[in-house]
């Protein structure tokens, strides 16, 4: 391809963000190539699975009604786990999912999502290949002009960054540095095949419905996590742990996996069904203060999770709708923008216009609160022992409350003290 014939934009990167980019982009007329080195968009992503729809709907109006989605979620759940215990939360909101106005959020399967999501931006105009890795950037007297992939070079007017966590891109455009093993953690799921009717049954759902769990305690006192998200026709099951903990644990993921999978308040939920999918993947933690210095540099520009934009505040993760809005801030900043040079600073503000930086900055705090230890063994087993002491009958005289939960607390190795600081540490995180 001769330097003559480039395009306005090569996004590198075929998930939500680069999608959503190039859809903007394509709309407004600009011609866009997106190279997914899978050999269909969603092939190689791997996500928990939830999609908050507004985002959807700044894209396009009305696009979450034709969107490949799967079940409107309607039951929102907190599981604490200790040992063969559990203690389980589901906080139910109709006004999530009133009439005449879309769902809060789905649940979704990033293979079908990302493809259905890539081929309305063909559907505008951009151009999608598959099954090409990107080698390198092409530069020119301090500017990205273009890719090389192979042989083949490929110019644009701008390159962007949609190549997920440790965006090998990023780094060649000297934005970022190798990744740091205290800033992601390793993720791994699997999707479980069940018919749907056994789904809504043993999750107490209605047809269409589904259910949003997040599971705390289920990591042996590692930084880390797990979700259950409930589909059409399946279960996604996934777990997260930082690397560090699994290290001093001496255990592998798929073990400490294993074993979730087992638990007796997880396994009757996935009792009888098929695997038909694991995968693993890196998953940036550090929020708001993960997201690069600099996010772009003349020339290229990066977006969706190679720019870090992903937020866990224990009780909810959200990766696939910030993405979509920074795909969105990209391609309305080159839009905008006199020429590319002046792109970059467009699209800081464009992120700051659309609240996708004001949204992670609110919730910042939250990294400090799930950087304390005993929140993932401790906290989750003085909860359960505070629940079995409610429920336990054994026909002696029952001890004061307080005086029980004291001796609890100090049973599991925490103080008073303990506490305190942890209540003063969440009311400034929130």
């Amino acid at each position: 391809m001769s330097e003559e014939a480039q395009f306005d934009a090569i996004i590198i990167g075929g998930g939500p963000a680069g999608a959503a980019c190039a859809y903007t982009l394509a709309k407004a007329g600009k011609e866009v190539l997106v190279i997914e080195r899978a050999d269909t968009p969603g092939a190689k992503n791997v996500t928990g699975g939830r999609l908050y729809t507004y985002a959807l709907e700044i894209l396009e109006e009305g696009l979450s009604q034709e969107a490949a989605l799967e079940r409107k979620v309607t039951h929102e759940q907190i599981m604490m786990l200790s040992g063969d215990r559990s203690i389980s939360v589901d906080y139910h909101n109709p006004a999530f999912n009133t009439a005449g106005q879309p769902p809060m959020s789905y649940t979704v399967l990033r293979a079908v999502f990302d493809e259905w999501l890539a081929g309305k931006a063909e559907e505008m105009g951009a151009m999608l290949v598959c099954g090409i890795m990107v080698d390198d950037l092409i530069e020119q007297d301090g500017k990205i002009v273009g890719v090389l992939a192979g042989e083949d070079e490929m110019y644009a007017d701008i390159v962007i960054a949609a190549d997920g966590v440790n965006s090998f891109m990023a780094q060649k455009a000297g934005l970022i540095a190798d990744i740091k093993q205290e800033t992601v953690g390793v993720g791994v799921k699997e999707v479980i095949e069940l018919p749907a009717d056994t789904i809504q049954q043993r999750f107490n759902i209605k047809e269409g419905e589904g259910a949003a769990r997040m599971l705390l305690g289920c990591t042996e006192g590692i930084h880390g996590g797990g979700f259950l998200y409930t589909n059409k026709d399946s279960i996604s099951l996934g777990a997260v742990f930082m690397p560090e903990g699994l290290a001093d644990k001496k255990k592998s993921v798929h073990e400490m996996f294993q074993e979730l999978k087992m638990h007796p308040s997880i396994y009757p939920l996935i009792e009888g069904g098929e695997t038909v999918e694991y995968a693993a993947h890196l998953v940036s933690e550090a929020g708001f203060r993960g997201i690069p210095q600099k996010l772009y540099r003349d020339g290229f520009l990066m977006i969706g999770d190679a720019a870090g934009f992903v937020i866990n505040t224990g009780y909810s993760i959200r990766g696939i709708d910030l993405a979509i809005l920074s795909g969105i801030a990209a391609a309305r900043a080159v839009i905008g923008a006199e020429n590319a040079a002046a792109a970059g600073a467009r699209y800081v503000t464009e992120l700051e216009n659309i609240k996708l930086l004001p949204i992670m900055k609110a919730v910042d705090g939250y990294f400090d609160l799930l950087e304390t230890p005993f929140i993932y063994d401790k906290v989750p087993n003085l909860a359960i022992d505070v629940f079995d002491s409610l429920f336990t009958v054994h026909g002696d005289v029952p001890e004061k409350m307080s005086k029980n939960i004291m001796k609890l607390i100090k049973t599991n190795g925490l103080s008073i003290w303990q506490f305190i600081k942890l209540g003063i540490k969440g009311v400034r995180s929130i």
